[in-house]
């Protein structure tokens, strides 16, 4: 069984709280986090958000909500207009799942002391409060960040089996006031502060802007994947000397940004082609949902996905070719042969005007000119997810459904040119040529 409730060493509890805000966090800030998981009363499985900041916790928890339920429990077809209770059974289930990916030894549940009154705080944190939320919301609670880390408690589990039991007797702790930032709290001291300082680009800097609220690249990933990354491309690179983590395998869930199509970052395979047809939207302030029943338009990694990935290893800085010193490597590193004579009769035909550099497409066309794109369908059902009501149609939370249809470049070309919506824009860093129909016609908003 799992142990029981027990203080936060309070070393460890200003780790976190450095690790997680950083110095020093706006109460305004604070106060945007703190709300528990909760379920639209117009979309039996969709989390809503209160306001701007946990969008970095509650999307990636809505996409193993998504998951489970339409793809891995016994009760998955398709249907999502299920019972309450069979929400709160996928939330278990996604919020179980993103803690046992961090493959940690050992698990802390964090709740809040027993009985503890949520709603006492001074007059100006609860006038703040009333005037974010518009004015006196029950579903918002009212004690300052302090008084919060004072009755932090935790519970510490050896095993899955203990950490699945210590989840279900304190599953009521995260859909109440502050569940996001206690199940986030469990996250990180699952993994370990000095695990996530280790995979972090930059232990300096905080998982969470305390001054806008906003959460890192860093702590998405480790929700999505387990790893806390600052990247979000396959592998890790060398630049400049440095060693700069990626991801290092297909995850369940994907993610797509605008910020790719800004030149800003790299999506790499892994994040582009989940295990599963879900997908994390980001815009340059907010995270979205968008996903799929049909499975079909995902697929595992290939031969020719692999090579191209490793090819990219020795092409840091993506033109598209590497140097001819650099073949022998790469050959090696594919299983594809590495004796002298062969490398050099592969370099001649392949650098065949003695240009000293090998292009990506022709060593694809050499050792894998059959591989070809997967049986994907051209014509497939999205929805989408906003957690913020404001961004809904109606102010209502509810998935939206849209049409997708995947062109070839001429087909694309031959459309008559209409002004492009970010949504489209972040998809087609995925998917270059498509045509998207919105159900009503109303567009969704990735803020």
């Amino acid at each position: 069984m799992a142990s029981r409730e027990t203080k936060l060493d309070p070393n460890l509890l200003q780790a976190t709280r450095k690790l997680l805000w950083g110095n020093r966090v706006k109460e305004e800030v604070f106060s945007r986090w703190s709300q528990g998981f909760m379920f639209s009363e117009h979309e039996a499985t969709a989390l809503i958000q209160l306001e701007g900041g946990p969008c970095a916790v509650i999307a990636p928890v809505q996409t193993f909500i998504l998951k489970h339920a339409l793809f891995c429990s016994e009760e998955a077809n398709g249907d999502l207009n299920v019972s309450e209770e069979m929400a709160i059974t996928f939330l278990f289930h996604g919020l179980f799942e993103i803690l046992l990916q961090l493959a940690s030894d050992h698990y802390i549940i964090v709740t809040l002391e027993k009985n503890v009154n949520t709603t006492v705080n001074d007059n100006n944190t609860q006038e703040a409060l009333q005037q974010d939320s518009g004015g006196t919301n029950p579903k918002r609670p009212r004690m300052d960040k302090d008084n919060f880390h004072s009755y932090l408690r935790c519970h510490q589990c050896s095993s899955t089996e203990e950490l699945k039991t210590c989840m279900k007797e304190n599953l009521s702790s995260f859909t109440k006031e502050y569940g996001v930032l206690l199940y986030l709290y469990s996250v990180i001291l699952s993994k370990g502060i000095e695990q996530i300082k280790n995979e972090v680009e930059d232990p300096s800097e905080s998982l969470i802007d305390g001054t806008y609220g906003h959460g890192s690249q860093s702590l998405i990933n480790l929700l999505l994947t387990g790893r806390a990354v600052s990247n979000v491309w396959d592998h890790d690179k060398e630049i400049s000397g440095l060693k700069m983590r990626g991801i290092y395998k297909q995850s369940y869930i994907g993610f797509l940004t605008l910020l790719e199509h800004l030149r800003y970052c790299e999506v790499g395979w892994f994040l582009k082609n989940p295990k599963c047809p879900i997908w994390l939207l980001a815009s340059e302030t907010h995270l979205t949902v968008l996903f799929s029943k049909e499975k079909g338009i995902v697929f595992p990694a290939t031969q020719e996905m692999t090579a191209k990935q490793v090819f990219q290893k020795f092409d840091n800085e993506g033109n598209g070719f590497i140097s001819t010193s650099s073949l022998g490597q790469l050959l090696q590193e594919l299983d594809l042969g590495s004796e002298k004579e062969f490398v050099d009769v592969v370099r001649n035909k392949l650098d065949s005007e003695n240009l000293g550099i090998i292009t990506l497409s022709s060593f694809m066309q050499e050792f894998y000119p059959e591989e070809g794109s997967q049986g994907c369908p051209n014509r497939f059902i999205v929805f989408h997810y906003n957690g913020l009501s404001q961004s809904c149609p109606q102010t209502k939370v509810t998935y939206q459904e849209g049409s997708i249809t995947l062109l070839v470049e001429e087909e694309y070309d031959m459309q008559i040119v209409v002004e492009s919506t970010p949504i489209k824009t972040c998809l087609e860093t995925k998917w270059p040529f498509i045509d998207i129909t919105w159900k009503d016609n109303h567009v969704p908003s990735l803020n």
